[in-house]
C-alpha cells in the first residue's frame, strides 16, 4: 500500500468470527482520512451487521479500493492453540487487534485509532507496541457510528465469509455462521473426518463442542 501522509484521519478497527463457531476470527482495520469518510457514507458505509451477506462483500470491495486498510485472520486451528496460551478471548482479541493497528501504522500516519470496547480497556492497551502506544487509542461501546469502525467492521465481515466458504469447500460440507444452529453440522464433520479433525474448522472453547462430542 502506498504511503499516507493526510493530517487529518481516523483508524477504525473491528472483527468478525467472534460468536461463530465455524472459522476462523478476522480483524480489520481501515483508514479513512476525512475526505474518504464522506465518500464512504454516501456509498452505504454503516455497521455491517445492518447490512446482508451479498451487501457486506460488495461494500468491502469498494473500501478495499479506496482506502488503506489491513486484515489480521486467524484461522481455527491456530485460533484454538492461541485460546490455550492466552486462556481468555478478550487478551486474544486485543492481539488481533493490536496487530490490525500496528500493520495499518506501517503504511499511514495517523494519531488517532477508534475500536469496539471488549473487556477491560487494558487488555489492548497492553497489547499494543511501539507504533501502537504513540496513538491515541479510543475505545467505546457501539463504536461502528464511527465511519472508519463501520468500514473496517464491513472489511472483516466479508473476509470471514470467504474464509468460511473456503473452509466449507475444502473439506465439503457448508459451514453455518453462527453458534445455535451448528449442531447438526458439526456431527456431520466429525462422521466424515474424525474428532481430532474438529479443531481445524471450529473453535473448540465453545460449548458446542460438548454437544457435538456427545
Amino acid at each position: 500500500m502506498k504511503k499516507e501522509n493526510r493530517p487529518i484521519g481516523q483508524i477504525g478497527i473491528d472483527e468478525s468470527g467472534k460468536g461463530d463457531y465455524f472459522g476462523p476470527l478476522v480483524i480489520a482495520g481501515v483508514y479513512a482520512s476525512a475526505e474518504q469518510e464522506v465518500q464512504l457514507q454516501e456509498a452505504g458505509v454503516r455497521d455491517s451487521k445492518t447490512l446482508t451477506d451479498k451487501r457486506a462483500t460488495t461494500l468491502s470491495e469498494y473500501i478495499r479500493r479506496t482506502c488503506p486498510y489491513t486484515v489480521v485472520a486467524i484461522g481455527p486451528e491456530r485460533y484454538n492453540s492461541m485460546y490455550s496460551s492466552f486462556k481468555n478471548l478478550n487478551r486474544l482479541l486485543a492481539w488481533g487487534h493490536a496487530r490490525a493497528i500496528e500493520n495499518l501504522l506501517e503504511v499511514v500516519s495517523c494519531e488517532r485509532v477508534v475500536a469496539d470496547q471488549f473487556g477491560d480497556e487494558r487488555f489492548l492497551n497492553n497489547a499494543l507496541m511501539k507504533k501502537g502506544q504513540s496513538v491515541q487509542l479510543i475505545q467505546k461501546p457501539r463504536a461502528e457510528v464511527e465511519i472508519a469502525v463501520a468500514a473496517a467492521s464491513i472489511v472483516a465481515r466479508a473476509e470471514f465469509l470467504q474464509r468460511l466458504q473456503d473452509l466449507g469447500g475444502k473439506y465439503a460440507l457448508s459451514l453455518p455462521k453462527g453458534a445455535s444452529a451448528v449442531i447438526s453440522v458439526g456431527k456431520a464433520f466429525v462422521r466424515k473426518h474424525g474428532r481430532e479433525a474438529l479443531g481445524e474448522v471450529a473453535k473448540l472453547h465453545f460449548r458446542t463442542t460438548e454437544k457435538v462430542l456427545g
